[in-house]
């Protein structure tokens, strides 16, 4: 699903620009929880967490040499067991 279809899908009763404000506004809203808590749940769908990954060694694939890859952030998504049930 693109971005123009999540609009559409939760147009309803607003216009499409009320509507992309909405969507804009809620994923700002999920963006601000995981750099504040480092965590957001929505009950019934699932919850993001920020994860961070160690510094670890890897391979260039084209050269072989080994290289060192930084730590880094990631965020996990584990879902409910209500969103698996629908699936």
């Amino acid at each position: 699903m693109t971005k123009a279809e999540l609009i559409d899908a939760v147009k309803g009763d607003f216009s499409k620009k009320q509507a992309a404000e909405l969507v804009d506004g809620l994923f700002d809203a999920v963006k601000g929880a995981l750099n504040d808590d480092g965590r957001f749940a929505y009950p019934g769908f699932g919850t993001f967490t920020v994860k961070t990954r160690a510094a670890r060694k890897g391979k260039n694939p084209r050269t072989g040499e080994t290289i060192n890859i930084p730590a880094s952030k990631t965020v996990v998504f584990r879902p409910a067991s209500k969103l698996k049930e629908t699936l």
